[in-house]
């Protein structure tokens, strides 16, 4: 960036260097309205001339004549006496004694040719037409920018709707299309259009229907002429009285009859031609300056056209020349800031509001400034301005009727109706009211008696903003939706909102959902209940299951405690069985196993605790097995705690439950033809789904099964022919609140608002706005929904409420039953078991006593033959020995005898 802007002084530098030997010649031409003029502008140029920064650069050269009135010879003089002179720029006035002729001929000339013209006194909306007048340009703006301060004093006085007279011509054409493009940003709504054709003497068959308008803000753009015949119609129908607000142009602020109260503007040295003249000369310096520092290499202005003869119009440099003049930017003018836009008009002008008193008219304020690039307004004596009817208080724009007509229809809780004929009479001590319908097919008015939540709300608005209504009922007894009508393409609105478009109705009180569709073309009050869209279904009994006692617990949980027991006896066999202070090792020095832990003895050990049942002999003896114990029967207390308490949960308050889950169910999400779901047609819901392009499968599915009304769609979920019906909830918690066979489906969604319909720019809309948040703010609302919607049936049973506990069924705890039927079956099984376990191990023990009793006998027999063979043997040693004897003997007598 240094770098470049050291490039750019050193060109200017050298471009001022070279221009001391040899300035540029530029020539001005001027056709001005007196000789006056011609002077100052002679003496402008002059001190341009003298000027340090540009006699040295540029050679200003003049030449200047006066506007003849006759647009021909004008155009004659500009090419003998101007043109013929080479003239590079050319500054135009207007004829004397002719402020009003605009000089078309000059611009038209200059324009074929490329010369650029800068007007002084033209404010003509058609010069700003570039394909009629290319290279014109103006120090004053053109008539049509008044809109953009009738816009900001507009926006100061709060005014929000206003209504629009302007002429035929351009002038009227131009100012009224940048109204309404500068209107549309700000939110100010034309409420009527009136145009008349210049020069006409009645204005009467415009003004008369003014008075059944709303809005009492009136904008005039007209011509004196025009202005004064207006304002005389206008005086004799009573429109410049109190309440009405007028903001009129600058020529029809010249009128001679202008009415006391009117505003208006007046341009800052509109006639003053010297400063003008000065300021156009200085700009012209300026640009000049810059254009030749941006064209350097330019020594001099060349092809400049010199004859009018000539259809030579290619003249390139001069439309340079008119880029630079409006891309100038003259800070301390003597009019102010004067800069360009792209059509060449001025802006950041500066205006005077003027106010009509009695005998004069005064300035009140201003509009932009001097110093300022942007335009500013500044109402400096708001307080002495004199409105209409000579009054000193600022109108409030609207005419504000106190009787207002409502439209309302038929939606419970929120209005219920009865006809009048079989009522006899409406309580006005209930807060019922008198509300007629008009029958469609015969035309004819049938009385109804209206009363619910929004008769109750809309009785307590009127006392506390103060107006009186007439309430009627909905024709087609619809919200309203945007169709098409005749086969055209126009779409209008039908239903309630139709009628308020249409200013058949003043309001609608009814449960009418805000949403962006309805705001384009209806006004809102503040939310006087938030709710959302819910889905109603019919409830479905839930089916208790065998297994409902373990629905407690999951059942990896289950699985863990059964675990648990068997681990935790485990470890309380293994710790008193190794302990030193066991009752196996007290047993085993005892002689005695009957009280030692086994295996088994801690496994009852462990249910017993477990299920809080007697325990009996068999209990830990070490002090490490009891702490175990300890700590086991701390969790069996927490486990059985938890359990219980969420038995309770599942099996007391066991509830009949919905269908689906709610709006993201797979049901609604992926439809099939066995499951029917709803809204109804033209409906504030039908929208929100046709809206969201998440839910577009949803709306197709719904679009042709969609209901006229939500009664005949509940009615259809009662019978079962829809299995969902998706709509307000406030009305759905209603009817699921009063029939026991419903019940709201899911969570909230597609929250919003329910607000008060009123008129585009209504003036009630902030009041009544006011109005429901009071009434927000002391619990009214919250008495309001207590009464109407929370209110619950009382033919239900008490089994039945939601807010009632169930008890609980043999459905519920069959599952329990079963499992002790499941027990002694099982003991029975058991007993079989061991039965048979015990005769097969009688069998055993019998083949046993039988091999033992073989075995003893087998045993014996071995003993006796042992005994008898040993008996044998002693008797044949007996017998040996005594025959040995008896042999010894006999040889001993033998030998006796012998000897």
């Amino acid at each position: 960036m240094e770098i470049q802007g050291t490039w750019k002084v050193f060109l200017l530098l050298l471009f001022v260097i070279q221009s001391f030997a040899n300035p540029r010649i530029v020539r001005i031409g001027a056709i001005l309205s007196s000789p006056q003029n011609q002077q100052i502008f002679q003496e402008a140029v002059r001190n341009l001339n003298n000027h340090s920064e540009v006699s040295k650069i540029i050679r200003f050269e003049f030449t200047s004549i006066l506007m003849d009135p006759n647009r021909i010879r004008s155009a004659l003089k500009l090419c003998d006496e101007l043109v013929k002179k080479a003239v590079h720029i050319v500054i135009v006035s207007h004829p004397p004694d002719d402020v009003d002729q605009a000089p078309i001929s000059v611009s038209y000339t200059c324009g074929f040719y490329n010369i650029p013209v800068i007007g002084i006194s033209t404010r003509d909306s058609s010069f700003s037409d570039k394909n009629v007048h290319p290279t014109f340009l103006r120090t004053v703006p053109p008539y049509f920018h008044q809109a953009d301060a009738w816009l900001e004093m507009l926006t100061h006085f709060a005014w929000k709707q206003v209504i629009f007279i302007h002429s035929m011509d351009e002038e009227g054409r131009m100012i009224l299309s940048r109204f309404k493009w500068l209107a549309e940003k700000e939110d100010i709504m034309l409420e009527k259009v009136y145009k008349y054709p210049s020069g006409i003497k009645k204005f009467t068959s415009i003004l008369k229907s003014l008075p059944s308008l709303q809005s009492r803000v009136i904008l005039l753009s007209a011509s004196q002429r025009d202005a004064e015949s207006l304002f005389r119609d206008a005086k004799n129908l009573n429109l410049t009285t109190a309440g009405y607000a007028w903001i009129v142009s600058e020529q029809a602020l010249e009128a001679s009859t202008i009415p006391v109260g009117m505003l208006g503007l007046k341009l800052s040295n509109s006639t003053n031609e010297d400063v003008h003249i000065r300021d156009s000369v200085q700009v012209i310096g300026k640009a000049m300056r810059q254009f030749f520092v941006d064209n350097s290499d330019l020594q001099n202005i060349t092809d400049t056209p010199t004859d009018c003869r000539s259809a030579d119009n290619n003249w390139q440099i001069g439309r340079k020349i008119l880029e630079a003049l409006k891309a100038e930017k003259l800070e301390k003018g003597h009019t102010g800031q004067v800069s360009f836009n792209e059509d060449g008009d001025r802006v950041n002008a500066v205006y005077f509001i003027r106010n009509s008193q009695q005998d004069k008219v005064s300035m009140v304020g201003y509009y932009g400034n001097k110093q300022a690039t942007e335009p500013a307004l500044k109402i400096t004596g708001e307080n002495k301005i004199v409105w209409p009817g000579n009054l000193m208080v600022k109108p409030k724009g609207v005419k504000i009727s106190t009787h207002l007509k409502v439209v309302t229809l038929k939606a419970t809780p929120f209005v219920h109706t009865e006809l009048l004929s079989e009522k006899g009479s409406c309580e006005e001590g209930k807060n019922e009211r008198i509300c007629w319908k008009v029958n469609s097919t015969t035309g004819e008015k049938v009385d109804y008696c209206c009363y619910g939540y929004c008769i109750d709300m809309l009785i307590d608005i009127s006392k506390k903003v103060n107006f009186t209504f007439e309430l009627h009922l909905s024709t087609d007894n619809s919200f309203g939706t945007l169709t098409r009508s005749n086969n055209s393409k126009m779409k209008t609105w039908n239903g309630m909102i139709g009628e308020l478009v249409s200013e058949q109705s003043d309001l609608i009180v009814a449960p009418l959902t805000i949403n962006p569709e309805r705001a384009e073309h209806i006004d809102f009050s503040k939310p006087f209940k938030y709710q959302g869209l819910i889905i109603l279904v019919k409830k479905t009994q839930k089916d208790s299951s065998l297994a409902s006692f373990l629905q407690p617990f999951q059942d990896t949980l289950w699985i863990l405690v059964g675990l648990s027991v068997h681990v935790v006896a485990l470890v309380l066999y293994l710790l008193d069985r190794f302990s030193p202070f066991g009752r196996f090792k007290l047993a085993k020095s005892d002689d005695t196993e009957e009280d030692a832990l086994n295996l088994s003895s801690a496994m009852w050990f462990a249910w017993g605790v477990l299920l809080n049942s007697g325990i009996g002999e068999g209990t830990p003896r070490s002090f490490s097995a009891r702490v175990l114990g300890m700590v086991w029967a701390g969790f069996a207390m927490i486990i059985v705690a938890s359990y219980t308490a969420n038995l309770a949960a599942f099996l007391v308050l066991d509830r009949p439950e919905a269908s689906i889950t709610g709006i993201d169910d797979a049901r609604l999400r992926n439809p099939n033809e066995n499951f029917k779901y709803a809204t109804v047609k033209n409906s504030a819901v039908e929208m929100y789904f046709k809206r969201q392009v998440e839910l577009s499968t949803m709306y197709r599915q719904m679009e042709t099964r969609n209901y006229r009304t939500a009664e005949e769609a509940i009615n259809e979920v009662k019978k079962g022919e829809l299995q969902a019906f998706i709509w307000d909830s406030s009305r759905l918690e209603y009817e699921a609140a009063k029939d026991c066979e419903l019940i709201t489906a899911g969570e909230l969604f597609g929250r919003s608002g329910l607000g008060i319909g009123l008129r585009k720019k209504s003036p009630w809309t902030h009041d009544i706005s006011m109005a429901i948040l009071k009434l927000h703010e002391r619990g009214r609302m919250e008495e309001l929904d207590n009464k109407w919607i929370l209110n619950e049936s009382t033919d239900c049973s008490e089994s039945e409420r939601d807010s009632a506990p169930a008890t609980l069924g043999l459905t519920n705890m069959a599952g329990v039953f079963m499992m002790v039927a499941g027990g002694i079956v099982a003991g029975v099984f058991l007993i079989f078991v061991e039965i048979a376990y015990k005769r097969h191990r009688g069998l055993k023990e019998k083949e046993l006593e039988l091999a033992r009793n073989a075995a003893d006998r087998w045993r014996g027999n071995i003993e006796k033959k042992k005994q008898l063979r040993e008996s044998w043997n002693f008797l044949r040693v007996l017998k040996e020995e005594n025959q040995a004897a008896s042999n010894q003997q006999f040889e001993e007598e033998n030998e006796t005898k012998d000897l």
